[in-house]
């Protein structure tokens, strides 16, 4: 009878094990496939483009790129780089203090935040698991309280590009419209701006407890921070993070000028926010993202690449600026950590 009781536990142990390498690795070979999908599409309008040029599309993206003023994007790029950092960083600070540990001082978060961008080079979720590492190991907040802050910062991201790019459109409404030649871009935004509008309500009222109050979901641990948050604190982190948006709108702007290709301060205020949620679906290189970019400027589908080179810049800029924190940032991890349990 023992055996058969095992035999049945391991059974039963192994199959959920199984099934979630399936489902992972199921989802591993749909988004690659994604992926492909996108650059197949990216590849077939730049080739169309270039054919109309008479080159080859090799020669297209050269010439694409020999024509840009490289010195130039450099300065624009560095700086832009790193008052990201430091914004990004302020903004995460502000939020662990409120609801993580008051005693967190912002010189404490800078190299954490800088590391975690190099983490971030494999995977987003990695670099914030390494904040939530940081907050257990130094201030004994639990994993679940750290990550309830994350989720919180993710929220109000989405809800800024989301703001923007609905501000954008508003004030260049006939803009957007022009570029509806693939998609029907004004009813797509609009109706998500719809539904993002119609949900805030409710998830403050949900998670204040003034909605379905017997709802078990709000009280999980996962949840902490989001039970907290007050809309006087929504504000104030949007207003935080607001530069940084404000600031890629404006450098994408000069960017692609010194790449000589036109567009208006509108279009990458109305476009860019969106873009920027289409990089954070799970598609390997952004390729979402990049295929969006050749939908909003159809009449250039060399931006596509450019996209690439700026994202793989700015994410390894990023890592640089870890780089040169990951020394304060072990010492804050590892060895004061030491320190205080001897």
């Amino acid at each position: 009878m023992g055996e058969s009781i095992d035999t049945s536990t391991k059974v039963d142990l192994v199959q959920p094990t199984q099934l979630g390498r399936l489902r992972s690795i199921a989802f591993r070979i749909s988004t690659w496939l994604l992926a492909i999908g996108c650059f197949y599409l990216v590849y077939n309008r730049t080739e169309a483009a270039a054919r109309r040029d008479g080159v080859s599309t090799v020669e297209y993206l050269v010439n694409f790129f020999q024509g840009a003023d490289w010195g130039q994007w450099l300065l624009l790029m560095i700086p832009y780089s790193i008052v990201f950092f430091l914004i990004d960083s302020h903004a995460t600070w502000r939020v662990v203090k409120w609801f993580n540990t008051p005693d967190i001082k912002l010189v404490n978060i800078l190299p954490i935040r800088a590391s975690a961008y190099i983490l971030s080079l494999v995977n987003e979720q990695v670099g914030k698991g390494a904040m939530s590492l940081y907050l257990l190991r130094r201030y004994q907040v639990p994993g679940w309280k750290a990550v309830s802050s994350m989720i919180l910062l993710g929220m109000v991201e989405i809800y800024q590009l989301l703001i923007f790019s609905a501000i954008g459109m508003y004030f260049y409404y006939d803009l957007v419209l022009a570029a509806s030649t693939s998609l029907p871009l004004t009813t797509i935004l609009g109706s998500v701006y719809a539904v993002a509008f119609v949900y805030f309500p409710f998830h403050i009222l949900y998670f204040k407890g003034v909605l379905f109050k017997q709802s078990p979901l709000r009280d999980r641990p996962l949840f902490h921070a989001l039970r907290r948050a007050r809309l006087r604190d929504y504000l104030l982190i949007l207003l935080f993070k607001a530069p940084n948006l404000l600031g890629a709108v404006i450098v994408y702007s000069f960017a692609l000028d010194l790449f000589s290709v036109n567009v208006v301060f509108g279009q990458m205020m109305a476009f860019l926010p969106v873009i920027f949620i289409a990089a954070a679906l799970p598609l390997p290189f952004h390729a979402g993202a990049l295929l969006l970019w050749t939908v909003l400027f159809p009449e250039f589908p060399e931006v596509g690449a450019f996209s690439l080179v700026m994202h793989t810049f700015f994410v390894s800029f990023n890592a640089i600026i870890g780089v040169l924190f990951l020394p304060k940032a072990n010492k804050e991890l590892f060895v004061q950590n030491l320190d205080s349990t001897d």
